[in-house]
């Protein structure tokens, strides 16, 4: 095993937090697993293709029950996937180098703190008017989310959805069902990415343990709400510790400062 058993049960925890917390909202949770693995994991293919899986189990389950209560919309959907699937596996095949990669992840996970603590801070979208867009507009940040999300192994959800919620684009509920069905989708780009180019790298033991453990937190977040747990209050916090583990990554591991 890569992981000593006792962290490794310390890191199931962790997971089955994020899974729970994240797919109440239509997240998949991967750029907090890629922090948390980071502390645990030296090998850049193993972080990035073990926070795949762990994204495309979660969101699997969301997006079914987002179709399954009429939150979602296959053709409302289609030019954001449509322009992200074959960037996110362009992206997932680039072979960087160590420090090239850490770097990126560092600056993700600082971005993605960035936008999970703005939409805290976003009114209620849902007593916004909603506003039209032209359609390439779709098409193009499909195709940017998609590509960064590939290279750097996360779904892309953590970003279109606040960049959503800000642009007025639709309701919360089926912003989160497209955030959902996005990361399912490029998660599912990314692997066959990382696969083609002899990246995918994936512990057995580890990766079936974390995959149990957002499998259990992926299902009882998305059934849950997480209203009356003050859920902006939990972004937040959360926001604050992929922003410090962000600096460390971009610091220590891609800059070798320390």
């Amino acid at each position: 095993m890569l992981i000593p058993i006792e962290q490794l049960m310390l890191l199931c925890v962790g997971f089955f937090i994020i899974a729970t917390l994240y797919s109440s909202v239509g997240f998949g949770g991967g750029s907090s697993y890629l922090a948390l693995l980071t502390l645990f994991l030296t090998s850049f293919f193993a972080i990035r293709s073990i926070a795949l899986v762990c994204n495309l189990v979660v969101v699997s389950g969301s997006t079914y029950l987002y179709f399954k209560n009429g939150h979602a919309k296959l053709k409302d959907f289609l030019p954001f996937v449509l322009a992200s699937i074959p960037l996110a596996y362009i992206g997932a095949t680039f072979r960087l180098k160590e420090s090239v990669f850490f770097i990126i992840l560092g600056c993700s996970l600082i971005l993605s703190a960035l936008f999970l603590a703005m939409q805290t801070f976003e009114m209620n979208t849902a007593k916004k008017e909603v506003k039209d867009y032209p359609n390439y507009m779709s098409y193009v940040l499909g195709a940017v989310i998609g590509f960064f999300s590939g290279l750097v192994g996360i779904g892309g959800g953590i970003f279109l959805a606040p960049i959503l919620n800000h642009l007025r684009w639709n309701k919360a509920i089926k912003i989160a069902a497209l955030a959902s069905f996005f990361i399912l989708v490029n998660s599912v780009s990314g692997l066959f990415g990382l696969l083609t180019s002899n990246s995918l790298s994936l512990p057995w033991k580890e990766t079936m343990c974390l995959v149990f453990a957002v499998l259990l937190g992926g299902q009882l977040g998305i059934r849950i709400s997480l209203k009356r747990l003050s859920a902006y209050g939990i972004k937040r916090v959360t926001a604050l510790l992929v922003f410090v583990v962000g600096i460390r990554v971009l610091l220590v591991n891609g800059l070798g400062w320390f």
